[in-house]
């Protein structure tokens, strides 16, 4: 069997400033560092097998997080770019609100290559670089995945063997320190999603 379990970055401050994330670069709050201890610990109750690996997007938000869950299990993170977040462009890192004002949506003949911001990824660079990623991953082992909300989508639809072009309609809620588990059987090879986004582990208040 394999095991694969996809964290969305716990709470960091371009939430609490609400500000745009994309490639815009900032850490956790110290909320979200208390959130990250409690999915580490989630985790290590998890895992069954001593071989597991932990990848991790480069931004800083999704690398403080795979820090905390590696040193509460005793590995090392190693760092992906393609795991990135969506780049919203020259709308990274600015209010919310500016965005929301300037953001157009993508009409049903152009789904995966419509821009939706100037200077923002196509959805269709964003999901290659993510499938691509699940390719590098390692196979011989369980991994953990540190990654972002919009990306888990892609990151779960690489699991299930979506098509890259039905992957434009596809989208699945994600929360900040959700915790999405994913299992591909010895014998028929078979993948499911064995639950997306639970956020048991989290304190209460925090939940969505």
């Amino acid at each position: 069997m394999r095991n694969i379990y996809v964290v969305t970055h716990t709470q960091s401050k371009h939430h609490t400033n609400g500000l745009v994330g994309g490639w815009y670069d900032t850490g956790l709050t110290s909320f979200g560092k208390r959130q990250a201890q409690t999915i580490a610990k989630r985790l290590d109750g998890l895992i069954l097998r001593p071989d597991i690996s932990l990848v991790s997007s480069d931004l800083m938000r999704a690398s403080e997080t795979a820090k905390v869950i590696g040193d509460t299990i005793g590995i090392s993170t190693v760092l992906m770019s393609g795991l990135r977040e969506n780049s919203y462009g020259r709308a990274d890192g600015k209010e919310q609100n500016w965005l929301d004002a300037r953001m157009t949506t993508a009409p049903d003949h152009n789904r995966l290559d419509h821009v939706v911001v100037e200077g923002a990824e196509s959805k269709r660079t964003f999901v290659e670089r993510i499938y691509t990623s699940m390719e590098a991953l390692p196979e011989t082992s369980d991994v953990i995945i540190v990654t972002h909300g919009y990306a888990l989508t892609f990151v779960i639809a690489s699991w299930i063997g979506m098509r890259i072009e039905d992957a434009g309609y596809v989208n699945f809620r994600a929360t900040p320190g959700g915790l999405t588990h994913l299992y591909e059987d010895d014998f028929f090879n078979n993948r499911a999603v064995r639950f997306i986004n639970d956020v048991s582990h989290l304190p209460k208040h925090s939940r969505p």
